[in-house]
């Protein structure tokens, strides 16, 4: 009984609800074989080959017709028996039903014959067009029905329904259509390995690039970590090297050690992972370091004065705890914009202002002209890049441009919603 229900509900689903909704037949894709090769100046009329074969199997059915069977009464039939096809073109099912509705009226007309040859032709023609057009199941339901239609007229005009027309029809119907929908389900079928063989390749090409920017980044911890850790063990040892080392070089090596081990120290934390198959894991074996903020700001330009750079800092407006994302980007945008300073700018002054405003977070990193007689380091503009990938995710501002004196100015605003402001 189910599968009863299930079938009758797939027929209804299929050849009755919306049957006669607009379907226009496309015209031939790009990627199809027979337009691939044909020469260029032929395509946009190839395109449309299918609809022109269509047309000239009706137009040839009608000249047929016609010619056998003229007067009013031919007119009649040929149309009975051609409209039905041209309406593939746009209304598959309804074109099914139409057809049906043609073998009926012929029947009727040509006083009891079930199939005439005209009929039978163009039933067989529009059931060919429909079942490539559409799924493989509405074809196996399209030959029951025009089997149990045929048996019914058989048996309504004294034929029977076991008659050799209604065996012949389901024979030969069922033929045509099974090639039909099994050309079809092939084509479907090589389109879908095609697709999948598309989107293989893209994640293939993505995970090759995913190792390539994974290794790189291995490369890259090795080398960086070795010469840092090189450097931080010479400054170590440098002051013991030298008899009577005065404070201030003392100092300075100091320094120079303090920044290669927390320069060491993040660079493991940000790149270290790629080591790990399994990144919680890296995380358990080293924890990571709390995040900076902008409290943690005065030990930052406490340190770049050490290394030399003159920095004015000034805040104004009323200190207040913002939320974690705004704290870390406002302290690696001023970390980054000091450390272009001392690389592009060497001998120049540089002011950092920091503005507290009801809406959000104001920052101003300006320096000075450099001095001429020391070489700036070259850069590549990763360093704006990636204050303006921070700013652009907070939805915020920011400017980067020369000064009138031959300074650089980097200026950014952060905004902060009143309820980002309060879970802070």
């Amino acid at each position: 009984m189910r599968v009863v229900q299930s079938a009758t509900d797939s027929i209804r689903n299929d050849l009755f609800t919306d049957a006669f909704a607009l379907r226009p037949l496309p015209p031939l894709s790009e990627h199809n074989p027979l337009l691939r090769r044909t020469p260029r100046r032929l395509r946009r009329y190839v395109r449309w080959l299918p609809h022109a074969a269509v047309s000239a199997f009706a137009a040839l059915l009608a000249l047929v017709m016609l010619d056998r069977q003229p007067g009013t009464g031919g007119l009649l039939l040929t149309f009975l028996a051609c409209a039905p096809i041209v309406v593939t073109l746009f209304r598959p099912i309804g074109a099914f039903w139409l057809s049906l509705g043609g073998i009926l009226a012929t029947s009727i007309l040509l006083s009891g014959t079930p199939w005439h040859p005209a009929g039978f032709a163009s039933h067989l023609a529009v059931t060919v067009v429909v079942a490539a057009r559409t799924r493989p199941r509405v074809a196996a339901e399209m030959w029951l029905l025009t089997i149990g239609f045929g048996a019914l007229l058989s048996a309504f005009n004294g034929y029977g329904y076991g008659s050799a027309d209604v065996l012949q029809t389901a024979v030969l119907f069922g033929m045509v259509l099974f090639v039909v929908a099994a050309t079809r389900g092939l084509r479907d079928s090589k389109q879908q390995v095609a697709a999948q063989a598309a989107v293989t390749q893209v994640e293939r090409s993505r995970r090759t690039l995913l190792e390539e920017r994974t290794t790189i980044a291995r490369e890259l911890h090795d080398v960086v970590a070795h010469h840092m850790s090189v450097v931080a063990i010479q400054a170590e040892a440098a002051p013991y090297r030298v008899q009577d080392t005065p404070p201030e070089l003392a100092a300075a090596f100091a320094t120079i050690r303090e920044n290669a081990v927390a320069a060491l120290t993040e660079l493991r934390r940000v790149l270290g992972v790629v080591r790990s198959e399994d990144p919680d894991a890296f995380g358990a074996a080293e924890p990571e370091a709390p995040q900076p903020t902008l409290a943690d700001l005065g030990a930052l330009i406490a340190n770049v004065r050490d290394a030399g750079l003159d920095v004015e800092h000034v805040t104004t407006g009323a200190v207040r705890p913002l939320p974690q994302g705004v704290e870390l980007s406002a302290y690696r945008i001023v970390q980054e914009a000091l450390s272009n300073v001392l690389r592009h700018a060497p001998g120049a002054t540089a002011r950092v202002e920091i503005g507290y405003v009801p809406v959000g977070l104001g920052l101003r990193i300006v320096n000075g002209r450099p001095d001429r007689l020391a070489k700036p380091s070259p850069g590549a503009g990763h360093g704006l890049l990636g204050m303006r990938e921070r700013v652009t995710m907070l939805d915020g501002e920011m400017t980067a441009q020369a000064t009138p004196d031959g300074g650089y100015e980097i200026a950014a605003f952060l905004p902060v919603a009143p309820a980002a402001e309060a879970a802070a």
